[in-house]
């Protein structure tokens, strides 16, 4: 592993194809056998009301608000009955931090999509973790053991965007701290569960900042194995209140960069994702060369970016051929990064 300060000189430096091909070394030792994954799944949104009035977010809705809306039992089953015939075999279900949503509706809701459905559930983000154990007055732990008792089989990164409180303070002050966030997936992790670790940046969060992030879910890595993947992606600006004060996006190179530098600083990671629906599918192809050996889902469903601007698209197809095209074998994989899949 390189240290902070190595990884921080890269950041500095302006030698984007020598940060590239180390990532891509990197890359090569967790995958030699040249495999870019993929994945056919589902991003529910099963409600949009929200009590955090996130600054990068152009989704959801105050309580109350006539958009507002939260999912009925039989619109979250056919979206999940169309996922399943398009050859998905997971659903990303997140919503916003709903006040009265309690454990038990969660509970009942996941236990009637396991009756019905052979799907994997990859659910709530660490910040609705935190707010269904605070809603229902439940420890943590037993938060999570009963979710996952009722269905649940993997956590999500979202609402991590830059474990920095100061950060987190300008951008999200009402959300949960770095601290809930690394609780939530430590705990997870304890309890036997898979996670995914993610980074919105160019959020106006300085180098130092970034790397605290990384830092963080590195030694998290490193204490419990308990991540199966790393997903960096760029802050969407359209439609947000934080995009009127953040007024430069993050470039495709300082993604790039970023992607790199992910990949080597995360050496304990097996697998870093570049992603096409914020960058396009030919920065994502790039980025199979600056380490990353996936590129996530076809999307059937995405609405939170899409929301902030981004409306990138891709068919199941259309990421084979990008990654065949990069040099690449493409191949279908499960929730938990399994490539038992034909090509």
């Amino acid at each position: 592993m390189i240290a902070r300060a190595e990884a921080l000189d890269l950041f500095r430096s302006d030698d984007l194809i020598g940060i590239g091909m180390e990532a891509d070394s990197v890359r090569r030792r967790w995958h030699p056998e040249g495999i870019v994954s993929y994945i056919i799944d589902r991003n529910i949104n099963y409600t949009n009301f929200c009590t955090e009035y996130c600054t990068f977010c152009a989704f959801y809705r105050p309580m109350g608000d006539a958009e507002g809306y939260i999912l009925p039992r039989e619109a979250v089953f056919e979206k999940i009955r169309e996922t399943i015939d398009l050859g998905g075999t997971g659903v990303l279900m997140q919503g916003g931090l709903h006040p009265d949503l309690k454990i038990e509706w969660y509970e009942d809701l996941f236990r009637a999509i396991k009756q019905r459905f052979p799907i994997h559930l990859h659910c709530l983000s660490a910040p609705e973790v935190a707010n269904i154990a605070e809603v229902g007055g439940v420890s943590l732990r037993d938060t999570i053991r009963r979710l996952m008792d009722a269905g649940l089989d993997s956590i999500p990164g979202g609402g991590a965007e830059i474990l920095d409180d100061a950060v987190r303070h300008r951008i999200s002050r009402l959300k949960c701290s770095t601290r809930d966030w690394v609780d939530v997936h430590r705990t997870a992790h304890q309890l036997g569960m898979r996670t995914t670790a993610t980074m919105m940046f160019g959020c106006g969060e300085t180098i130092e900042q970034r790397m605290n992030h990384l830092e963080l879910v590195r030694n998290l890595q490193e204490e419990t194995g308990g991540f199966t993947a790393f997903i960096p992606w760029t802050f969407q600006h359209e439609n947000t209140s934080l995009g009127r004060f953040v007024k430069e996006e993050a470039t495709a190179v300082e993604y790039l960069q970023t992607l790199a530098i992910s990949r080597i600083y995360l050496s304990n990671f097996e697998n870093v994702q570049a992603s096409w629906v914020t960058q396009g599918l030919k920065t994502c192809q790039l980025g199979l060369r600056f380490g990353a050996n996936d590129v996530g889902s076809i999307m059937i469903e995405e609405n939170v970016v899409a929301a902030a601007g981004a409306h990138n698209c891709a068919t199941e197809e259309e990421l084979r051929r990008m990654i065949r095209d990069a040099g690449f074998t493409p191949r279908q994989r499960d929730t938990l990064y399994r490539t038992y899949f034909l090509s």
